[in-house]
C-alpha cells in the first residue's frame, strides 16, 4: 500500500491505471486500495489519493484531470466567481461540441456540449493548491446564463448580474457586452443593464 501512496504524491494526489501498473502495482493491490477507501476512482483508468492535502477545489481539478478540455461553467463558475449565493449540487462542465462521451464516477456532473463559437472565449486557468483547472471568466459566464435563462431561471441570472455590477473594481461592462455580442444575448441583457447602472 505504501508504494501505491508513494506514486500517488509524486503525481500530486492523482494516478492512472497504466501508470501504476507500469510501476509494478497489479490491479488487485488497485482494487483493493479503492474498496479499502485509500484511494478514489474519478474515472475509469485515473484514480485521486483520498488523504492527499486537496483544497476545496478538488473537484474542478478531477474534472481538469478527467478531460483537459473541460471548462467550469454556468452556475458552478457563478459560484466560483462568488456572483451567486446558490451552492450547486453538481458541476456544470463545457466541452466543445465534437468531444466523445464524457462521463465521471465522480464528481457529479452535468456536461454542456459547446459550439466552437461558445466554448473557445473567456477560459482562463486557474491554479490551486489542488492543481489546475479551466473556468469561464465573470463576464462570460453571465452571458452563458443567459443563453441557457429557461433552464437556470431568471432570479439566479438577476443576482449574478446585480452582484458584477456592484463590483465596480472588478467589473467590465465593454468586456460583458463584447460577450453579449458574441453570444446573442445583447437584447436580454442590455435592457437589464441600463436599470443596474
Amino acid at each position: 500500500m505504501d508504494k501505491i501512496i508513494k506514486i500517488f504524491k509524486e503525481q500530486k494526489g492523482y494516478a492512472r491505471m497504466l501508470e501504476m501498473k507500469k510501476k509494478g502495482i497489479h490491479t488487485r493491490s488497485i482494487k483493493k486500495a479503492v474498496d479499502n477507501g485509500t484511494i478514489e476512482k474519478i474515472k475509469p483508468g485515473l484514480y485521486k489519493l483520498v488523504d492527499y492535502p486537496w483544497d476545496e477545489h478538488e473537484t474542478f481539478v478531477d474534472i481538469y484531470n478527467a478531460n483537459k478540455k473541460a471548462v467550469i461553467c454556468l452556475l458552478s463558475a457563478a459560484a466560483y466567481w462568488e456572483l451567486t449565493t446558490y451552492i450547486p449540487n453538481q458541476t456544470d462542465v463545457a466541452v466543445p461540441m465534437n468531444t466523445g462521451k464524457f462521463n465521471l464516477d465522480y464528481p457529479p456532473t452535468k456536461i454542456y456540449y459547446f459550439s466552437k463559437i461558445y466554448y473557445s472565449e473567456g477560459i482562463e486557468s486557474i491554479k490551486t493548491k489542488s492543481g489546475v483547472f479551466n473556468i469561464y471568466n465573470k463576464e462570460k459566464t453571465i452571458c452563458d446564463l443567459f443563453r441557457y435563462q429557461k433552464k437556470i431561471g431568471e432570479d439566479l441570472i438577476l443576482e449574478s448580474l446585480k452582484t458584477y455590477i456592484r463590483d465596480r473594481k472588478n467589473r467590465s461592462i465593454p468586456k460583458l457586452l463584447e460577450y453579449a455580442e458574441i453570444h446573442k444575448v445583447t437584447n436580454k441583457l442590455q435592457p437589464l443593464l441600463k436599470g443596474m447602472l
